[in-house]
């Protein structure tokens, strides 16, 4: 499994959305990077030029936020790309 990493904050509905469909696809393990400070807000801005989220990577790859995650997942591509 690849490694999985998402910007979110603590009351994000979108974000519960997104963590429960990866899970359901069977990853186990999400390094959440909480960015309710207004720091991490930016370098999150900065690293993926958006301003909302959550904001998800599949390896090296960002995806987007939970509507890019639920297309992927429509088209079937999200279970090839989390089962490299």
């Amino acid at each position: 499994m690849p490694h999985v990493r998402m910007y979110c904050t603590r009351s994000c509905p979108y974000c519960t959305r997104a963590e429960r469909l990866l899970k359901k696809r069977g990853i186990k393990k999400i390094e959440k990077i909480d960015v309710s400070d207004r720091k991490l807000w930016k370098v999150m801005e900065k690293e993926t030029r958006r301003n909302t989220v959550p904001q998800i990577y599949i390896g090296e790859r960002h995806i987007g936020g939970f509507d890019d995650l639920a297309e992927l997942d429509m088209a079937g591509k999200l279970k090839s790309l989390l089962s490299n």
